[in-house]
């Protein structure tokens, strides 16, 4: 009994020390891990050259240069590591060097044998001289990543930016991006991510346990060839939107210009504008995104949404001829506005009897505010039918409702339903009278600049349009998507917009546009001044030129800039003639287009934050010094 028992205990003792002394090799010492890791496989990840960026013309606009990476594999620099001459070659304390290797081994998932990044963006010099003595650090890798480098100073809106990526970007493509990973993350930089970014090459080297290379791997069999990124040409045509944005300088708001037969978008401003080099400055993305002021970073031409005003009569027209209430013939009275039981909506057309075209040309609010109350009590059993009825034409021009844009960002703005009104006001507890301003721009409806280009696009074509799009070529191939080679027809018939175009027409000669009629070409659009209830109000426009074949559809609003005539309206024509003549000629057109780059709206801007301060009970008035006071007087 006692041997069986002496025999157990053996085995059992036996079997103890193996795995003790298993356990130690494996997790206590590092010898099977130096021999696991040395002697297989060294991957190393060649990057592609990012695609370039040029406008419609050929102008290089975005290209990539190179920019070197030093990696290190902790567990290779335990042995040997001259840290001293390691931290003088790249230029950096002690401190900095302990930080960063504290927040390598703070990194989720980190393994000693594994490589990190260390340090980015190490200028030529630095690259030169560490690249002299790397023999000297085999823990040490170089690697060359793309750098983008912008050759123009505004645009930055369309262009966007690279920057490395997070765990959640990499959770979205792990077969692909790990951490350091650059890729876009804004403007076509991130929509086109995919296209710009090419595809990685891996070559793999064996290593002998001294790291040293012993040849390829299975002959370079199964290493894999980079693809360089892809070139993309995009619609824009640069000139125009680098003055668009000049017009818009000391100002905030957008201009937006498509050209219609192709939906091709040849200028999308927004102001603030953007320098894309500043995005190369580190730190400098995060600040302009902290920027609550001005909020440089929204981009106003595709996510910020307005009362459209009086442009939208234009479709407040269309669907009173499509919804059969109203034609050519009917006439309606303006008695110095419209009049509903004891509220009033001014106009100042007087006291006249208007068909579509002069109402268009001379803006009259009671026109269209009676032809939103004939659409609405079309039935006058089934409002709620009506105004969906209303609204599928609006959705229709792409109104209320994402527009499909190639671009990462986008708002929908506010087409009211009855699902909409029954929410807000209650299911059978409102009447036409309770949303009367929405037959001119106001009250629920909202839209974005780029929404407001492409109807009036759609107006230009008689009844279609393309969806608008930012990318023109693909490595010198037209785009093939059908998303944006599709004709989208309207749900107006093509008739009706024959009288539309001569109340646009209208506007110019003897309506609210004349101030800046141009005798190079004729021009077809709309004024607006949208109440801002924040307030003064905005300044709008959209304009077709040349009147009678459209070039180019543009819509301009700038922010608390009064009357559509006043800013909106000479932005627009200046661009139209710069676009369709390459310059701006005559002695009253160049004073327009000086007062245009030289107006500031920035004390209106200064005037309404304290005013919003005011309100809130957050302003302070500044105290004065009497002293100072005096020595000025």
């Amino acid at each position: 009994m006692k041997k069986t028992w002496l025999f157990y205990f053996l085995v059992i003792a036996t079997v103890l020390i193996f795995i003790g002394r298993l356990a130690y090799l494996q997790l206590g010492t590092d010898r099977y891990i130096l021999n696991a890791f040395n002697t297989s496989i060294k991957q190393e990840v060649i990057y592609p050259k990012r695609g370039d960026i040029l406008d419609r013309n050929g102008k290089l606009l975005v290209t990539s240069s190179n920019n070197f990476e030093i990696q290190i594999t902790p567990f290779l620099m335990e042995k040997g590591f001259d840290t001293i001459q390691f931290i003088n070659l790249l230029n950096i304390t002690r401190e900095e060097f302990n930080q960063k290797m504290a927040e390598i081994k703070a990194k989720k998932g980190y393994s000693k044998v594994g490589t990190f990044p260390f340090i980015s963006n190490i200028d030529r010099e630095t690259f030169t001289k560490f690249q002299e003595q790397i023999y000297n650090f085999p823990a040490v890798d170089i690697v060359k990543r793309p750098r983008r480098e912008y050759r123009v100073h505004t645009a930055g809106n369309i262009l966007g930016y690279i920057q490395e990526v997070d765990l959640n970007y990499i959770k979205k493509d792990s077969s692909y991006y790990v951490p350091g990973d650059l890729a876009g993350q804004a403007g076509v930089e991130k929509s086109y991510e995919e296209t710009l970014r090419g595809v990685k090459g891996y070559r793999f080297l064996k290593k002998d346990i001294r790291l040293r290379t012993i040849g390829p791997y299975e002959n370079g069999e199964k290493d894999v060839e980079i693809e360089n990124g892809k070139t993309l040409t995009l619609s824009i045509d640069y000139k125009i939107q680098e003055y668009a944005e000049a017009l818009l300088a000391n100002k905030r708001g957008a201009i937006v210009a498509i050209e219609p037969h192709t939906g091709e978008i040849l200028a999308l401003a927004s102001s603030p504008v953007i320098d894309p080099r500043r995005f190369n400055i580190p730190g400098e993305v995060s600040r302009m995104i902290r920027d609550s002021v001005d909020r440089i970073m929204y981009d106003r031409a595709l996510q910020a949404t307005y009362p459209p005003g009086s442009p939208f009569k234009i479709l407040t027209g269309l669907s009173g001829f499509t919804m059969g209430v109203t034609d050519t013939a009917t006439v309606f009275t303006c008695q110095n506005g419209f009049h509903y039981g004891r509220a009033h909506m001014a106009c100042h057309c007087g006291r006249t009897h208007l068909k579509i075209e002069e109402a268009i040309g001379r803006s009259c609010n009671s026109y269209f505010s009676k032809t939103w109350l004939a659409i609405l009590n079309k039935d006058s059993l089934h409002i709620e039918k009506n105004i969906d009825e209303w609204a599928d034409i609006m959705h229709s021009f792409g109104m209320g409702k994402y527009l499909g844009i190639d671009m990462p960002v986008g708002s929908k703005g506010n087409i009211p339903t009855s699902k909409y009104y029954n929410k807000i006001l209650g299911e059978g507890k409102y009447n036409s009278f309770q949303i009367i301003s929405n037959g001119i721009g106001q009250g629920e409806v909202l839209s974005t600049p780029i929404q407001m280009a492409n109807f009036i696009a759609a107006v230009a074509n008689k009844g279609y349009y393309y969806t608008p799009h930012i990318v023109k070529e693909i490595d010198g191939k037209p785009i093939q998507d059908t998303a944006f080679t599709t004709k989208r027809k309207v749900k107006v018939p093509v008739e009706y917009f024959e009288p539309i175009m001569k109340g646009l027409k209208a506007v110019f000669t003897n309506g609210t546009a004349q101030g800046f009629i141009s005798p190079k070409f004729s021009q077809a659009g709309k004024t607006g001044t949208a109440q801002n209830p924040h307030g003064q109000d905005h300044s709008s426009f959209t304009l077709l030129a040349p009147a009678e074949n459209p070039k180019i559809a543009i819509a301009v609003v700038v922010e608390n800039g009064y009357w559509g005539s006043r800013w909106a309206g000479p932005m627009a024509s200046l661009v139209a003639e710069k676009y369709l003549f390459d310059s701006i000629e005559g002695e009253q057109r160049k004073w327009l287009e000086k007062r245009m780059l030289e107006g500031d709206l920035r004390p209106e801007y200064r005037r309404q934050e304290i005013e919003r301060l005011k309100r809130n009970g957050w302003y302070v008035e500044p105290k004065i010094n009497s002293n100072a006071t005096d020595a000025i007087q």
